[in-house]
This record gives C-alpha cells, sequence and structure tokens, in this order.
C-alpha cells in the first residue's frame, strides 16, 4: 500500500488524476492534493509519501525545482512529471533527477496506469528488499549480542574471537561498566516492563556507540562507557519518572574481564534488596558489609515456640525483629540468604508434623525458597509472615481438635442417650458447654455430618430395630424414638428408606421367615 501526492496548478486536473487513481485494481493509501511546490513540500514534510505525481510549470515553485528540493532535504520518494510541453530538455532534466516516468497532458487513463503500476512494483520490490536487510541486520545483531551474553555468563571463547568482538566496540571495551536495571514493579501491579525505553534512554546517556545491550531478561544488563559520569543515567531515569533499580560495577578494561564484571554486578544487584531506599548500587555502598556472622537461632526458635497459639501479633512482631533492616543492612547478603533459608527449614519442619491432618490444606513454602523471585526484601518478609500465620492456624485448630475430642464424645453420648426425648443443638452444646455456633461447627467438621443428621441417623436406626424385632405400633415406635409427630416420622423414614415403616417391617419379616426355613432345612 503506497501514499501518492498530486500536484498541479489546476484543480480540475488534480480532481480527475485522483479520480482515475481511485479507478486503478491496486491498493492504494491515502491520496493527497497540492496546488504548487511549496504546498506539497509542506505535504511531504508531514506525511509519508512513497509517489509525487506532479506538473512541471507551476508558480512558486515548479515540478522540478520540487524534485531538486526533495534531493536536498533527503525525503525519499518517486515522481511522475506531467507536463503539456513536449521539449525534450524537460524530459531530459527531470530523467537526470531520477523521474520514473514522463507523460503529456491531456493524460490517458491506460498511460497513468501503467506508469503508476510500475513505480508500485518497484516500491513494492524496495520495501520487501528493505525488510529483508532490516530482518538480516537483526538477526546479525542478536547472533553477536547472544555470543556476548554467552561469554559474559562463563562460556568459554577464543583469542581470536575476544580481539574480533573488541575491535568492533574499541572505545568501549577499553574502559566499561556492567549495568544492571530492573524497573521496580509491585506485586499484581498491571502493565508490562518498559526495558526498552529504560534501554532506550541509555543509549541518550551514552550514545550508540557508548552503550551496548547484552542482556533484555529476567533484567536489562548494559556495557556503558565509564567515562560518563556515574549518576547520568539514575538522573536520566529519574527525569523520565522511571522508578528503576540500578546496579552499576566498577570500570572495567578489556572484554576479557567481562566474565568478571558480570558476577559483580549480580552481586551488587542482590545487595539491592538490603538498601530498597538507594536507586543506584555501588561497589564502595558493600565494601564496608561485615563478612561474618552468627544467625539468631535463640531468637528464631523462640518464635516458633509462639506456634499453635492465639498470638499471632507476636509472631508477626517476631518476624519484624529478626528481619530488621538495620540488622540486615550490616552484613553481606549470604547473611540474609542463610536467615530466610534457615527459617524456612523450620517451616517445613512443624508442617511435616501436623501434614497428616491437614487434609487437602497445605502451605506454600516453594514461594519462599528464593529471595530474589520477589520484588524486594520487603514482600519477600511478607509472604513469610502469612506462611507463619496460616502455620500458626492450623497448629492452633490441631490443638484445639485434640482439646475437643473428649467434649465430642461426651456429646455423642448423650445423644445416644436421649435420642428418644424432645432434643436440640442448644441443648447439647449446653450440656457440654460450648459455645452454640462453635460446636455447631466442631460437630460437622468431626463427624461428616450435621446435628440434625446424625440424630435423625441415631433415631431411625433405633426405629428399625423395634419394627423389626417388636411389635409396636408405628405410632408407639415413633414416639419411642423421640417423634413427637406420626407423620414426621413415616416422612423421615421415607426420605432415608424409599418405604414406609410398615413395608420395612414386612419386608423384615418375610427375610427372618426365609432365614428360619432355610435354618429348619439345614
Amino acid at each position: 500500500m503506497i501514499n501518492i501526492l498530486i500536484v498541479d496548478d489546476q484543480k480540475h486536473i488534480r480532481d480527475g488524476l485522483q479520480a482515475m487513481l481511485r479507478q486503478f485494481p491496486l491498493q492504494l493509501g491515502s491520496i493527497y492534493c497540492a496546488a504548487n511546490g511549496l504546498e506539497a513540500m509542506q505535504c511531504l514534510r508531514q506525511h509519508c509519501i512513497q509517489l509525487v505525481i506532479t506538473d512541471i510549470m507551476m508558480p512558486d515553485m515548479d515540478g522540478l525545482t520540487l524534485m531538486a528540493k526533495t534531493k536536498e532535504e533527503h525525503i525519499k520518494v518517486d515522481f511522475l512529471i506531467i507536463s503539456g510541453y513536449s521539449d525534450f530538455a524537460y524530459a531530459q532534466k527531470a530523467i537526470g533527477l531520477g523521474v520514473k516516468g514522463y507523460l503529456l497532458k491531456p493524460v490517458k487513463r491506460e498511460d497513468l496506469q501503467a506508469a503508476v503500476d510500475h513505480v508500485y512494483q518497484e516500491i513494492q520490490t524496495r520495501q520487501a528488499l528493505s525488510r529483508n536487510m532490516e530482518h538480516l541486520s537483526r538477526r546479525a545483531q542478536e547472533t553477536d549480542r547472544k555470543e556476548l551474553r554467552m561469554f559474559m555468563q562463563g562460556a568459554a571463547s577464543d583469542e581470536a574471537w575476544i580481539e574480533q568482538t573488541e575491535q568492533q566496540h574499541p572505545e568501549l571495551w577499553q574502559r566499561y561498566r556492567l549495568c544492571l536495571l530492573r524497573e521496580e514493579l509491585w506485586i499484581n501491579q498491571p502493565g508490562a516492563s518498559s526495558s526498552h525505553s529504560i534501554e532506550s534512554i541509555a543509549y541518550q546517556v551514552y550514545g550508540r556507540h557508548g552503550c551496548i545491550c547484552l542482556q533484555h531478561r529476567p533484567y536489562l544488563i548494559l556495557a556503558v562507557d565509564a567515562n560518563v559520569e556515574v549518576q547520568a543515567l539514575p538522573a536520566a531515569l529519574k527525569t523520565a519518572q522511571i522508578d528503576a533499580i540500578i546496579a552499576m560495577t566498577d570500570p572495567f578494561h578489556g572484554l576479557k574481564e567481562l566474565p568478571n564484571s558480570y558476577t559483580q554486578v549480580l552481586e551488587l544487584y542482590q545487595h539491592s534488596y538490603l538498601f530498597p531506599d538507594k536507586p543506584c548500587i555501588l561497589p564502595e555502598q558493600i565494601e564496608k558489609l561485615e563478612q561474618q556472622w552468627e544467625l539468631p537461632y535463640d531468637e528464631l526458635y523462640a518464635l516458633f515456640q509462639l506456634i499453635g497459639t492465639k498470638n499471632s501479633g507476636k509472631i508477626a512482631q517476631g518476624i519484624s525483629m529478626i528481619f530488621h533492616k538495620d540488622v540486615l543492612q550490616r552484613y553481606h547478603i549470604h547473611y540474609t540468604q542463610q536467615l530466610c533459608r534457615a527459617t524456612v527449614e523450620m517451616l517445613e519442619e512443624y508442617e511435616r508434623v501436623i501434614l497428616p491432618y491437614m487434609g487437602e490444606e497445605t502451605l506454600d513454602t516453594a514461594c519462599l525458597h528464593n529471595l530474589f523471585d520477589y520484588p524486594g526484601i520487603r514482600d519477600y518478609i511478607q509472604a513469610l509472615q502469612q506462611q507463619l500465620l496460616r502455620l500458626n492456624q492450623f497448629y492452633y485448630e490441631y490443638k484445639c481438635s485434640y482439646r475437643n475430642s473428649q467434649d465430642l464424645n461426651e456429646a455423642i453420648r448423650f445423644i445416644h442417650e436421649s435420642y428418644h426425648k424432645p432434643l436440640d443443638l442448644a441443648m447439647v452444646s449446653n450440656h457440654v458447654s460450648l459455645n452454640y455456633t462453635y460446636f455447631s461447627n466442631l460437630f460437622k467438621k468431626n463427624i461428616g455430618k450435621g446435628f440434625a443428621e446424625y440424630l435423625r441417623d441415631v433415631r431411625l436406626d433405633k426405629a428399625r430395630r423395634l419394627l423389626a424385632e417388636t411389635d409396636h405400633k408405628i405410632v408407639e415406635v415413633a414416639a419411642m424414638v423421640g417423634y413427637e409427630s406420626y407423620k414426621s416420622f413415616t416422612r423421615a423414614f421415607r426420605e432415608v428408606m424409599n418405604m414406609q415403616p410398615t413395608e420395612y417391617r414386612q419386608f423384615m419379616r418375610r427375610k427372618h421367615e426365609r432365614e428360619r426355613k432355610q435354618n429348619t432345612a439345614l
């Protein structure tokens, strides 16, 4: 699809040419019109146009001057010249300016279509070739970047490759820093990372020859000119209102040092978790961190002693104290990693004890194994605290189940003793001195059915025995098992047994008679 500009000082010619173009079987985009070369230049500056069809003789700026002007301003566009003059000198000058066709007025429809079709095919071929070249160039750049990234991450390379790669950016590799950038995104924050925006700003700061992108994911890593002021990139990102974590290494010299600089930038990035208020982490900021320590096992044991109690507030407070930033910021990041690992291991030990009693409920301790899966240390501590509080709740319910088992057994004994009397949930919960709602939930959770359903099953079980083994009337049986009315008893019996009490009694008597005869025959 191409856009076309028609330039002619006569409106009826412009309209006629536009009408003819719309009838051609070509994929045309927008068609613009101008009355002279000056208007045409303004249109060319404002719009993406591939073909200009222009008259030669026009006021203010003629067609040949228009062609020359586009060359001066490096506007890439093809021209078809239309003129009422058959003088070869015009055609010769137009050819010198690169015209694609020369048509005489009045323009014939078939001549215009043939000329436009010819230019259209040329443009399509050039666009396809340009796309292919861009694709090949992009593939080559991606291959180079992949090789650099692999070398940076520790892959072996020979001296010839190192020397050849250094020559592609000799000034940069002479003195460079590695810079790791990751946009600060909160958990569940919508929107994608703006790593490409950050990369674009970096190229503005360092220039095309002073910056190479080595990695896009999981975070952006750039090799940048070490001669540029360290704070230049953080300042540019701040101006662009992009909040990013930045780790920047010491200056390194030569491509051979790239793996060492990569190790340093990763260590700096990890330390950014200790200093969330510092947007840019530099080597001098972590040099004085202590390298020896003892983990606070006594505090951890004391924290886990609270598990299974109602002291959820103290548990949250304990986590905050153990992982207090003033403590973490004294030591190398490995201290924080070891502290996280020790806490999670205790969490998993406690979980294993009550795992058989948890049913389908589980903790998500796998999400706590890697601190650096989180946007920052605060997010990790919040997730750890959440799992601890869940464990506390599980343990509390686990302990309560043991305390309540005696009460529950007493409630069941009372139901079996008192089923023949008027009985409801309130009476049973009062008997065992438990809250009505709490007892209802406890009963259903442990017995597997609600109180009313359980009481009905106990009464009907007694009723079946009376119907099968005695001659009591149905109404008497109903009263004997606690039903106040014959109708409610028969309805409940039919719902459970799919037959009337009288039918059940007849069925059981026939069954007993068959068994008696079989025993007699034996």
